[in-house]
């Protein structure tokens, strides 16, 4: 038995006539740049996301760039963020000449520590980018309280934790604006790149509306410097698909997690997610830490038919294009630990009890290859 890290191919299968349904009546009609279709996907995610404005962009490296632009963020800015994540979470600060200054992860729940932020403010700090990883969202009444305090904006990095909650509270409805990514293989994904952005700021929605589409309100009149940013109808008409299924997905996930929770619990070496009781976790992954030889662990998974997967093996701290901050190993030992010795095992809806029951049995085979 072959078990993917993810599989869109049984998610489109359960759902393929809707789809198929919303693609063809893009085609039929032939609008296939932002449009109606947009417009009502937006709609319907601003109220998921309990904002007042959500704006479909292109990827989810726009949906962190544009904002940051609109807001003013630039040369000599730094803003506090986590190393232990994707690439695209500090791209758009080097695009813009911001400065990323790191501050390393709990351990619990690798996501930025709290703690250790406000030895990282400096004079010319101005936002705090919390990064909600794997589906559980960072402990944003502790980063609100410090930025509130130091009078610091929040832009969130929400791609992995569509509809995860902080204290009853969405994820993406805590700062000025957050970014979501709908990649492919996201709780709500696209069929291919997309991102959207949330704000209850009505200026800034207007401003990152003329950012993504060159500049333009009115064709041929560019009353400012942008960028070709926009989300496709396509992609909006199958994401607004998905988003009416994304609930019982979500609980379809949780429930995934607690019955490997249950297997899993008495496997030596292994260390399960954390999911901490103030939070709506959606596990976007379900990652476990390893003791012993972390990669002889993951290599003996996938020679076994079972899809694992690493998140993220280089922090960015580390990272050769990141160079110029620079940072050396040991500044961030808990995201560095992290980066050695997590792995990723298959986490998706229609995930069966019979292919975790098979995960479980590989994983116990695995740690004792990797003792």
């Amino acid at each position: 038995m072959t078990i993917p890290l993810v599989d869109l191919k049984a998610q489109y299968n359960r759902i393929k006539g809707e789809i198929d349904e919303a693609v063809h009546d893009v085609l039929d009609n032939t609008a296939f740049i932002m449009g109606d279709r947009l417009t009502k996907f937006e709609e319907t995610f601003a109220e998921y996301a309990q904002a007042k404005h959500a704006i479909g962009v292109a990827s989810g490296t726009h949906a962190l760039h544009l904002p940051m632009e609109a807001w003013g963020l630039g040369e000599g800015d730094e803003v506090i963020t986590t190393p232990h994540t994707f690439f695209a979470t500090v791209e758009p600060m080097m695009t813009l000449g911001i400065k990323p200054v790191f501050v390393d992860i709990d351990p619990q729940t690798y996501n930025i520590d709290p703690a250790k932020i406000e030895a990282a403010i400096t004079d010319n700090t101005r936002a705090i980018v919390p990064v909600h990883l794997y589906g559980q969202p960072a402990n944003m009444t502790e980063i609100a309280r410090i930025a509130e305090k130091h009078e610091l904006d929040i832009i969130e990095d929400a791609a992995q934790a569509h509809g995860a909650e902080w204290e009853g509270k969405r994820a993406g409805h805590w700062g000025e604006f957050a970014g979501f990514s709908f990649y492919p293989g996201k709780n709500l994904g696209a069929a291919g790149d997309a991102g959207g952005i949330v704000t209850d700021h009505d200026d800034m929605a207007d401003t990152i509306r003329l950012l993504l589409n060159h500049g333009s309100e009115t064709k041929y009149m560019h009353t400012m410097v942008g960028y070709n940013a926009r989300m496709d109808a396509l992609q909006a008409a199958v994401l607004r698909v998905k988003l009416a299924h994304i609930e019982q997905w979500t609980e379809e996930r949780r429930a995934n997690a607690d019955y490997y929770n249950q297997i899993l619990a008495d496997v030596e070496g292994v260390t399960l997610p954390y999911a901490d009781d103030r939070a709506r976790h959606v596990y976007h992954l379900y990652v476990i830490r390893v003791e012993g030889n972390r990669d002889a662990i993951y290599d003996h998974l996938r020679a076994n038919g079972v899809g694992a997967g690493l998140h993220y093996p280089i922090p960015l701290h580390l990272q050769p294009a990141l160079d110029s901050l620079g940072y050396e190993k040991g500044d961030f030992p808990e995201a560095e630990k992290a980066a050695e010795n997590i792995i990723s095992l298959p986490m998706f809806p229609e995930l069966t009890h019979e292919q975790m029951d098979t995960v479980a049995s590989v994983l116990r085979e695995a740690v004792t290859v990797g003792v």
